[in-house]
């Protein structure tokens, strides 16, 4: 019976979420997470009530502060596994 192998390099290239490079790019573009600036901007134009816009506000600095510190980990991260 003949044994079945992997290419891995050829696994590897179709596996573009494993490149530090692509990843990298990927997080420079906001390709997950809608950049707060946007998302501020849909807040904005959603018409809210007082209390509406008060809890938003709140989530929103929240979602804006972890959003910045984990753009700065992974890119740390991603730049660590280039070097």
């Amino acid at each position: 019976m003949p044994v079945l192998r992997l290419d891995s390099r050829r696994y590897n290239i179709a596996m573009y979420h494993y490149d530090p490079n692509t990843a990298l790019e990927e997080l420079n573009d906001d390709a997950t997470l809608p950049n707060p600036v946007h998302v501020r901007d849909m807040m904005l134009r959603k018409h809210l009530t007082p209390e509406q816009s008060l809890a938003l506000n709140r989530l929103f600095a929240e979602y804006q502060k972890f959003f910045g510190e984990t753009q700065k980990l992974g890119k740390e991260i991603l730049k660590q596994l280039l070097g």
